[in-house]
């Protein structure tokens, strides 16, 4: 990916102003979709359609299959650990977020997944790691700052 192109946008993302925020937050997700041309997107697509059919399965399949096939494309790292994240399996979930991470440490999406799957297998301060590193890059992350709050209130 192109620092030139993203370095505006994630500016963009420390702007007071909501709509441009939005429009950034929009325009990095374009990016990361569109890696790898029109057909890594269909197969994100595709991979969607089948999780939101219940074809858990089959998406996770679509998925593996694109990232053996494109293992520098961080989104298909991304939509395989939402997948694991929605199934419960956290531990998968982690580790393929990290790879997105890895690829792409700009990734906010992944960041703040990082965090949910973290926080949902007890590691509180390991996922306020990561929702800290997700606000750097989206300072205006309600979320992230409520689930910080949440997160530190566990450790207590």
């Amino acid at each position: 990916m192109d620092d030139t192109e993203l370095f505006p946008l994630l500016e963009a993302l420390k702007n007071p102003d909501e709509a441009v925020r939005a429009e950034a937050t929009q325009a990095l997700w374009q990016i990361w979709f569109g890696q790898k041309g029109a057909a890594g997107l269909q197969t994100l697509q595709r991979a969607q359609v089948l999780l939101e059919a219940g074809e858990a399965d089959q998406s996770e399949a679509v998925l593996s299959e694109v990232i053996e096939q494109m293992p520098d494309f961080a989104e298909a790292w991304n939509r395989r650990a939402v997948l694991h994240f929605v199934q419960g399996n956290y531990r998968k979930a982690i580790a393929d977020c990290h790879h997105a991470i890895a690829l792409v440490p700009v990734h906010f999406g992944a960041l703040h997944g990082l965090g949910l799957c973290l926080a949902s297998v007890g590691e509180y301060r390991e996922a306020i790691q990561a929702f800290r590193r997700a606000l750097e890059i989206q300072p205006y992350a309600i979320e992230n700052q409520k689930l910080i709050f949440e997160c530190t209130a566990k450790l207590s």
